[in-house]
């Protein structure tokens, strides 16, 4: 007893116990960069979709300390089959609430339900300039469909991962696409940390939970929608380049972190929830706010915020 008081009296003397070796050894980093990541907003001209994104938008930008805001995609409700007297409406209350709402600088990546047409086979659409993602592009006043920007010693890769495919939409991303993403890395300078932005996930569990059951044999259910289809080539390309700290992405309207050789994978679940239905599966609406490191750590937190009802 004598002996076990003495060691335990020496630990506390010395600082070594785990809790005092917690905080000697792993003090918090200070962020280099903080940014929000809203996804899946969703937003329609209904009074609970409007007053839901000015609440998201509202409380992200009374937060001083937040550098910017990434929009993952499906910004309105839907336009894959929609009228084009309809897509313009959610669109209309979209640029409503970000010129009321928002004052932060805010990068766009496209998400499925944001490209027009792609369910409908009426010539008119088709043959119409803002036909699949020439709408969004225009909307949201981005430069390409998928870009690089640079902040600090951090560069940000937003891809366009939702391709038309049989009347719906498949998860990849197109050659074209490919080899400008393979120049982006081979070009980027390995002082810059490398974040990867997609609508859909490259890699994640929650594609996987996403369906209520498997099939009748037992095999998991995930969709060509759910998941890129074409994740091992980017796995593959990804192997290449040592900097690339992690991907970023919403769709499933759920939230996970998934680490796999050595890169994070984040979900980042939703703004409408269930669409605006209260919360999806065990998810609250919600958006992240990351903290992206100089050393090239990542850090996430999420923010839940109350749906009107």
């Amino acid at each position: 007893m004598q002996r076990r008081n003495f060691i335990q009296n020496t630990l506390l003397a010395t600082g070594t116990l785990s809790f005092g070796l917690a905080q000697a050894i792993t003090p918090k980093k200070k962020s280099l960069l903080k940014v929000a990541f809203l996804t899946d907003v969703h937003v329609k001209p209904t009074s609970i979709a409007e007053e839901g994104m000015r609440k998201a938008f509202r409380h992200v930008n009374s937060n001083s300390s937040i550098d910017f805001i990434i929009n993952g995609g499906d910004a309105i409700m839907d336009a894959l089959k929609a009228s084009k007297e309809k897509v313009q409406a959610q669109w209309d209350v979209w640029n409503k609430v970000i010129n009321e709402e928002n004052k932060l600088p805010i990068y766009h990546c496209i998400g499925n339900h944001d490209a027009w047409g792609w369910q409908m086979q009426e010539p008119e659409v088709r043959n119409d300039a803002l036909f699949s993602k020439g709408w969004v592009v225009q909307q949201h006043k981005m430069s390409n469909r998928y870009y690089s920007f640079q902040q600090k010693n951090w560069k940000f890769i937003v891809l366009d991962s939702a391709q038309e495919n049989n009347g719906g939409y498949i998860a990849r991303i197109d050659e074209e696409q490919f080899t400008w993403l393979e120049n982006e890395l081979n070009t980027t300078s390995t002082d810059l940390h490398i974040c990867i932005v997609s609508h859909i996930p490259i890699v994640s569990f929650c594609s996987a939970m996403f369906s209520d059951k498997n099939e009748a044999n037992g095999d998991w259910r995930i969709s060509r929608a759910l998941l890129h289809v074409d994740n091992r080539r980017l796995i593959q390309l990804f192997k290449k380049y040592t900097n690339i700290r992690c991907c970023l992405s919403g769709h499933i309207h759920m939230q996970d972190e998934v680490e796999y050789l050595g890169i994070q994978y984040f979900c980042n679940g939703s703004i409408c929830g269930n669409w605006w239905n209260g919360n999806f599966k065990d998810f609250a609406p919600a958006y992240a706010v990351f903290e992206f490191s100089k050393d090239g750590s990542v850090t996430r937190e999420f923010v839940n915020y109350a749906i009107p009802q």
